[in-house]
């Protein structure tokens, strides 16, 4: 008997209803073998008896009789397998918590190499033999170990799910395309996995772009960084080679200098680290879902693919990184403003220094210097605008312009084309031969149409010239004490840093800087020529270029404007006569 089981396999002691060893083997008068209880209960449910494999009908019922040479070998194979499973059991290893146990061995559960998508269930090394070699079980779909097996059985009709219902976009077994979605697209699962595995290469790919953008935006904010770093040792360094001829009577505005720009370089730094830290993260999870996507896209399960696929699709929660950068925080004037609050102790000690620093800081803000035409769109009636839009003066006549929402109506104002939203930039304009003028920015939403009180509050940030005096235009007005009145004027703005600064241009000297201003929306360029005076104020405001090569610089679109000042009485007179509502008024 061991000599024979030794030529037979168990393909040939498997019954074809069941598909098991036989369990009480009967023939039937054709010569096929069953198990009892199999045919019988075939039988008992057919109309007539007929044989399930050559389909021979019987007229009456066969009486059936275990066949016991049959038996005997079946229980013989039995007992060799069982030893095979033994020997086999003991080297191969018990399941672990979290590993797919083998549905079969009993007693201590083996680890299991493959799950059966048609038998719904999972088997160990030794009792996956039968679907290796059995010619029937060859033919059913083995997959990686799944412990979730039922999930692949339709919950309502009890069978595998074998379609994808793409109007449910859900996956369905064949009676759910016959009852519950009969009018519904379908097509096999694995026609669809193919092609929510071609999406999902497409997303591996996007994932993988976004990825790399990402780093590309960390190493540009290294690099605005490290610009801005060396941006704060320079000025740093040139804080201490000034500061030190002040000995120790400026001490403290040496230690404030350095305080003021250290702050805003670690400013700086925070905001990069919180950039990094956002974009570090979502590469994190970009990863993540990088390996979630190819892990799943190399499966060959057709079923977990699909039911995963949906989560993996759907776009990622992440930041659009395109319009973040990281503006390092502007230094000019940062000195300057320092050594003029300590210039007055020590002037003629420090006048050389103060002459080189100036000149240099002139020549770093010029670096932004851009082309300003003037807009006529915005023009006052009663001023003149130069052809090429350069130069502006007032007339002695109202010009016939068509109003429009952008023209001043009351003030001798015009503005610039040119509009700033972020960024830097400046220009210069020749005052020369005038008595009245003011120059400066303001906002683009600034009421045009009636008289105004010039003010950073109301969104102008200005300086002028009215009756020889030199006046920043803040509530109250701040007088200037200058040594000269200057013939040419650079306008300087820093946006981001809140920053509007007026040089004499020609004795490179800081005439007066607006700090810690909050813009919003667009700024442009303010010119106001004032009032002709009886011709002592004829002539005109003349936008100059600057005498440096200058680096270019965007802008956007800028309105431009004149702007005329107001004949301001001096405040002598103001107080005498008790106009203080007409201080900053401008009247055309």
């Amino acid at each position: 008997m061991s000599a024979a089981s030794c030529l037979l396999s168990e393909d040939q002691f498997l019954c074809s209803i069941c598909l098991n060893v036989f369990t009480d083997p009967v023939s039937t008068p054709c010569g096929h073998n069953f198990c009892k209880n199999c045919i019988s209960q075939h039988w008992d449910i057919s109309d007539r008896c007929q044989c399930p494999v050559c389909k021979k009908v019987f007229e009456t019922r066969p009486e059936l009789h275990i066949k016991t040479f049959i038996s005997d070998v079946v229980s013989q194979f039995r007992r060799e397998a069982q030893q095979k499973v033994s020997s086999s059991s003991s080297e191969q290893q018990a399941a672990k918590p979290g590993e797919v146990p083998c549905d079969i061995c009993t007693g201590t559960k083996l680890k299991a190499m493959k799950s059966c998508l048609v038998c719904l269930a999972s088997y160990c090394q030794t009792h996956l033999e039968p679907h290796l070699t059995a010619s029937r079980l060859k033919r059913h779909q083995l997959i990686d170990p799944e412990e979730n097996l039922e999930g692949r059985m339709c919950m309502k009709h009890d069978k595998p799910l074998e379609l994808f219902c793409k109007t449910d976009q859900t996956c369905v077994c064949v009676l759910c395309s016959v009852f519950d979605h009969k009018t519904h697209e379908f097509v096999p699962l694995r026609e669809e996995y193919e092609g929510k595995k071609a999406e999902m290469e497409e997303t591996e790919a996007e994932t993988q772009q976004m990825i790399q953008k990402r780093r590309l935006k960390i190493q540009e904010i290294k690099e605005s960084v490290k610009m801005s770093k060396d941006a704060a040792d320079r000025e740093k360094e040139e804080g201490v080679q000034v500061f030190t001829a002040l000995k120790e009577s400026v001490d403290r505005r040496l230690n404030e200098l350095i305080k003021e720009i250290e702050n805003k370089q670690e400013t700086t730094e925070k905001q990069a680290e919180v950039f990094i830290t956002d974009l570090e993260q979502e590469i994190s999870e970009l990863m993540k879902r990088s390996s979630e996507v190819e892990q799943l896209s190399r499966s060959k399960d057709h079923l977990h693919l699909l039911q995963r696929f949906s989560s993996l699709k759907a776009a990622p929660t992440t930041k659009d990184w395109t319009e973040v950068s990281i503006h390092p925080p502007s230094y000019e004037g940062t000195v300057v403003r320092a050594v003029v609050r300590a210039v007055d102790q020590l002037k003629e000690i420090f006048s050389k220094d103060m002459k080189k620093l100036f000149y240099a800081e002139l020549k770093r803000v010029q670096q932004y210097a851009v082309d300003v035409t003037l807009d006529p769109d915005t023009v006052n009636h009663h001023l003149i605008l130069s052809d090429d839009g350069k130069q502006v003066h007032c007339g002695e006549e109202e010009n016939d312009f068509p109003d429009n929402p952008k023209r001043f109506s009351e003030e001798l104002v015009v503005l610039g084309k040119q509009s700033l939203s972020s960024g830097r930039f400046y220009f210069e304009v020749q005052v020369k031969e005038k008595t009245e003028w003011a120059l400066g920015v303001v906002r683009e939403s600034v009421n045009r149409k009636q008289e105004i009180t010039p003010s950073p509050e109301k969104g102008y940030w200005t300086v002028g010239v009215y009756e020889n005096i030199c006046v920043a235009l803040e509530d109250p007005e701040v007088h200037l004490l200058l040594q000269s009145y200057p013939e040419k004027v650079g306008v300087f703005v820093d946006y981001e840093e809140g920053l509007v600064s007026f040089y004499d241009v020609d004795h490179a000297v800081l005439v007066y800087s607006f700090t810690g201003c909050s813009f919003t929306g667009k700024l442009y360029p303010f010119f106001c020529p004032g009032v002709n005076d009886d011709d002592d104020n004829s002539a005109p405001l003349i936008i100059c270029p600057v005498n440096q090569s200058v680096k270019s610089f965007s802008m956007g679109n800028v309105d431009q404007s004149k702007f005329k000042p107001s004949q301001r009485r001096s405040p002598n007179n103001r107080t005498q006569q008790n106009a203080p509502d007409e201080d900053h008024k401008i009247q055309s």
